[in-house]
């Protein structure tokens, strides 16, 4: 079985019935128990929600149905995201018991379009981190080198992708914990503008800043993601009435025209003479793109 799946890599050997949502789900769990002890990604796990949700895709699958856009995928969600039936502890001992009684709109929206829900990812304690070293559960560790930090607060999230132990996954970001994480751990990640998704079912750390994003392996499966969850919701007052543009189309458009900027001048040291090979490499492909 492949270690790297795609959100159209899954529907495509769901379709062709290569595999079944659950074996892939059963698989995905295999993963997080074998790598989560020495990364602690995941705080809390979900297998009978995962199970029901597999089992309402392979039937499906097997009465030749059409497939939802996220069918079969499996996703993480950050713990301080509501989950129906499943703690949410925020990374903190205060919530430990804690279990949601309703799902956040993201969540009811990922699993509406077919998405498998893996479990709850490990945070700085109530979002507020940037190195994912302030769970009350312990830090979570880099899977691209465990001796250096994912990032945070969103760091559970991060690694369980660039790990292979999600698909996808859902942070949250206030002060850059999506972005940040996501850049440590070297995979695509997005913070939508504010009220571009819903914030109803997240446990706020500031409610005027917060925003709800996805992790993946590549930029069009972040588009994906972000094609599910956004839209306005009558629960959030501050969702916006914009309407959702067809992200992943978006994609194939030229850049030609797209204004754009770089820095002269990088102090290239250790690490960031790897961030200026990439920077005058992107740079070099706008400008032989007519990009202004």
């Amino acid at each position: 079985m492949t270690t790297s799946w795609t959100i159209d890599g899954v529907r495509q050997a769901l379709a062709a019935k290569k595999i079944s949502a659950r074996e892939l789900a059963a698989d995905f769990y295999t993963r997080i128990e074998a790598r989560n002890p020495e990364l602690n990604a995941y705080l809390a796990l979900s297998p009978d929600r995962a199970r029901r949700q597999a089992d309402r895709i392979d039937a499906l699958v097997a009465g030749g149905k059409p497939l939802p856009p996220l069918a079969g995928v499996p996703v993480a969600i950050k713990d301080v995201i509501s989950t129906r039936g499943t703690k949410t502890t925020c990374g903190s001992k205060i919530l430990e018991n804690y279990v949601p009684p309703y799902d956040a709109t993201a969540v009811e929206r990922l699993e509406a379009a077919g998405a498998v829900i893996l479990g709850k990812t490990n945070c700085d304690e109530f979002a507020m981190g940037s190195s994912n070293e302030n769970s009350a559960y312990g830090p979570v560790k880099n899977p691209v080198a465990t001796d250096r930090v994912p990032g945070g607060s969103s760091g559970g999230s991060a690694a369980a992708v660039a790990a292979g132990l999600a698909v996808a996954a859902l942070g949250t970001d206030t002060g850059g914990s999506i972005r940040q994480p996501g850049s440590f751990c070297g995979i695509p990640a997005m913070m939508g503008s504010y009220g571009r998704v819903s914030r109803y079912g997240l446990i706020a750390f500031a409610s005027s800043l917060d925003r709800i994003g996805p992790f993946a392996n590549s930029v069009r499966d972040v588009a994906a993601i972000l094609q599910v969850i956004a839209g306005r919701d009558p629960h959030d007052s501050t969702s916006t009435t914009a309407p959702v543009p067809a992200y992943a189309a978006e994609m194939d458009r030229p850049v030609r025209g797209i204004g754009w900027a770089s820095r002269k001048t990088i102090s290239a040291k250790g690490w960031m003479q790897a961030f200026e090979r990439r920077s005058k490499r992107a740079s070099k492909f706008m400008k032989s793109s007519d990009a202004s």
